[in-house]
């Protein structure tokens, strides 16, 4: 038997985390387009400690890999991934009341459902957060915000793996900007373990009447359905999706994928669609606005896999 990279790989992490290491998995259902080929080996993990731990594993054997939490904004390729996907389910969370409330939580704890604890506390300052998709981890990683808000205004700080060990990293050691940190800009390879997030006395009807409104602004503007989130970083002084509704590009489609009618910036897949057919529309979109504004849209959403 021939011994490739992969089989050493599900060798190595089945002797260490044994039922939760899987071959061959459809990507699909842990995105939230719903698409993606599959991937050699995914390992679930359910705590921090866990995810610590299969990611000095993968390090140590050097093994290619990608971490995915709520899957959204991430296009993940009909190829697949070679190598291993983390899937990221350490979800504990723990509230700290007083004069300045926090919480602390692991980096698989999805951000919306985060924001709705706090308002069932009367806690506020993540309200914002309630229409966000994905994970605090993801939310770390990219500076997720919406409605005025980001997670770098909350952040006190972030526990990191990284090839020293577990290190707390502040909003300000994260370098954050517009979607952007150190993280993903690769100036440091370090994967979010859990983080402490600030949090401001209130009382639950407030809390909850403005998470209600930014609620019914998201549905009014956003269309439902299967999609990544956000296609595009808003370029300076102006909207993506302003952009692509002026180039008429609203509501093209190619296969089952869709630009929204609603919201230019979404890409909907209406059942069975390929990752191409997104990237096919990216890159449309990409070359008409250029063409006829001559601005040029950067992906928000990452492209993961084999293109």
């Amino acid at each position: 038997m021939i011994m490739t990279a992969s089989t050493i790989s599900v060798d190595v992490l089945r002797l260490h985390f044994g039922a939760a290491v899987q071959e061959n998995v459809s990507l699909a259902p842990y995105t939230s387009a719903r698409i993606g080929g599959l991937v050699d080996v995914l390992v679930t993990v359910k705590s921090a400690d866990e995810l610590a731990d299969v990611t000095k594993v993968i390090w140590e054997y050097e093994m290619p890999y990608y971490i995915i939490g709520g899957g959204s904004n991430v296009l993940v390729s009909d190829k697949g991934l070679r190598g291993v996907v983390v899937l990221n389910r350490a979800k504990e969370v723990r509230f700290e009341s007083g004069d300045q409330p926090t919480v602390w939580c692991e980096s698989g704890v999805i951000f919306s459902n985060l924001a709705n604890r706090c308002a069932s506390k009367a806690m506020a300052g993540l309200e914002w957060a309630a229409t966000v998709p994905g994970t605090i981890g993801g939310a770390v990683y990219g500076n997720a915000g919406a409605f005025g808000g980001e997670i770098s205004e909350n952040l006190i700080w972030a526990e990191m793996l990284t090839k020293n060990g577990r290190e707390k990293f502040s909003a300000e050691q994260m370098g954050y900007g517009y979607r952007a940190s150190v993280l993903k800009r690769g100036e440091i390879n370090a994967i979010v373990l859990s983080a402490l997030l600030r949090l401001k006395n209130s009382n639950k009807e407030e809390v909850s009447v403005k998470i209600e409104e930014f609620s019914e602004r998201r549905k009014a503007t956003q269309p439902p359905g299967a999609s990544m989130g956000s296609m595009f970083k808003n370029p300076a002084g102006d909207h993506a999706g302003r952009l692509i509704e002026a180039a008429e590009l609203k509501g093209t489609r190619i296969g089952n994928a869709e630009i929204s009618k609603l919201h230019g910036n979404f890409f909907i897949n209406h059942g069975e669609t390929k990752a191409e057919d997104i990237h096919a529309l990216i890159r449309l979109v990409q070359k008409t606005v250029s063409e006829k504004f001559g601005v040029a849209l950067e992906l928000e959403v990452e492209l993961v896999g084999e293109w």
